[in-house]
């Protein structure tokens, strides 16, 4: 089987507490065609050195930025895959996930695919309650998909398990850099408006829960910019409450979850 090449972007800034594990996990995928690149905002914490240590191994530079869309598309720019997708500084890529997806792209030139995703706490360990309350839904939901569906619920599509082709990056286009917590959110919506994901139908990677990153830090702007990348993707103003009503029940359940 012919195998494509796939180009992981990590944006990082200040990130040495994890980004070993997220690296480790790209690397330990022996996929024979990977491209990954490490696009640093010039952290200080000590992630240089960590960097530093993997040799030829990665690509990364470390500079200041404009945020984290800024990073993702400076790496996009860099990179020459026929697959493409963003992996944070402290989320992980599971066991094989690669090899699945470029499998399954080598058979059916998918322009979008998607997958599960874990929930992890900092120490790595899944969080078996969550993950598999959250990869029911989502497995539901992705059954029933459709792109007023992803209008109404913005957290179908996990983000560190959803990949894209070169082709369909040549007609979205980058990420819009005037978002800092939704910018996946929105490259969905665009997507949604010429392709359809195909679900992979298994889990691919962990999503690390813990009270530093963005969307606990920032929820009301997350949601805010949610709105905000709605309406500029032509939601209709019944949608809009519809997407509200939703994001406040989930985060009743996410609380209920960490109680």
């Amino acid at each position: 089987m012919n195998l494509p090449t796939i180009s992981i972007v990590t944006p990082s800034f200040n990130q040495a507490k994890y980004i070993r594990a997220t690296l480790d996990s790209v690397l330990s995928q022996k996929y024979p065609h990977l491209e990954y690149w490490i696009i640093d905002g010039g952290s200080t914490d000590g992630t240089v050195d960590i960097l530093k240590s993997y040799g030829k191994r990665i690509h990364w530079v470390s500079e200041k930025d404009l945020g984290q869309s800024h990073a993702i598309n400076k790496g996009l720019a860099k990179s020459s895959g026929e697959i493409l997708a963003y992996l944070n500084s402290d989320d992980i890529l599971l066991p094989g996930a690669l090899q699945r997806v470029g499998e399954y792209y080598a058979k059916t030139r998918a322009d979008w695919m998607t997958g599960d995703c874990e929930v992890i706490d900092e120490t790595g360990n899944v969080i078996l309650r969550n993950s598999r309350l959250i990869s029911s839904y989502k497995r539901f939901l992705l059954r029933h998909y459709t792109p007023l569906l992803l209008h109404i619920i913005d957290n179908m599509l996990p983000q560190p398990s959803t990949f894209w082709s070169r082709h369909a990056y040549e007609q979205i286009g980058s990420f819009n850099e005037s978002y800092h917590y939704v910018m996946d959110y929105d490259y969905w919506l665009r997507m949604s408006k010429q392709f359809r994901p195909h679900d992979l139908g298994v889990a691919l990677s962990g999503f690390r829960a813990h009270e530093e990153s963005k969307s606990e830090t920032s929820r009301a702007k997350l949601m805010a910019e949610g709105d905000k990348a709605l309406a500029a993707n032509g939601a209709t103003s019944l949608e809009l409450l519809l997407h509200r009503a939703h994001s406040a029940a989930i985060r009743v359940v996410y609380n209920l979850l960490k109680g």
